[in-house]
Order: structure tokens, then C-alpha cells, then sequence
């Protein structure tokens, strides 16, 4: 863990979107869905649409805008798919 800087909005956000749900004890729901991990990339939009509910519930202070999810050229043809979150403040 960082000595600071862990309370801020976007390490919260990443923190919420590298949890899988089910991983947070007493708190089930926190984290996005491990069923989406396996969709083919045609699917990404539930992914934005898991990630974005996510957000909206455990992060008060930041709102998701924009996510990205799609291959680099290195990784296309292995299928390994990265995801870009933008957010915005709340309010």
C-alpha cells in the first residue's frame, strides 16, 4: 500500500475495478462480475455497464464517464484485453 494518497477518487475507482465480486467479505456485491471476464469482446458493453453500476454504488465521489475496452497490437491475437476508465467528480 502506498503510505498516501490511498483515499483519493481514482485509486478508489481502480481499487473497485480490480476487485472481483464475491472477494469482499460482508460485502458481496463490491466488485465487477467474474462472469464477464470470459465474454468475447463483442460483449465489452456489459462489462462497461457492470463497471459503471460499480462505480456509482461504491464510489460517491466519482462518476464513471468512459470505459475502453479493447486488445493492444501486441496482445490481438492472444486476446488479452486491457480496459481505460475515465471518470469525472461527482456533483
Amino acid at each position: 500500500m502506498l503510505a498516501h494518497g490511498n483515499a483519493a477518487p481514482p485509486v478508489c475507482v481502480l481499487n473497485l475495478l480490480r476487485t472481483f465480486r464475491g472477494e469482499v467479505p460482508y460485502v458481496r456485491t463490491k466488485g465487477i462480475d467474474r462472469a464477464l471476464i470470459d465474454m468475447p469482446s463483442t460483449e465489452s458493453w456489459r462489462l462497461a455497464a457492470d463497471a459503471e453500476w460499480v462505480v456509482r454504488s461504491y464510489e460517491p465521489r466519482a462518476d464513471l464517464s468512459r470505459l475502453d475496452v479493447g486488445a493492444a497490437a501486441a496482445g490481438a491475437l492472444s486476446g488479452d484485453l486491457s480496459a481505460v476508465a475515465s471518470i469525472e467528480p461527482r456533483g
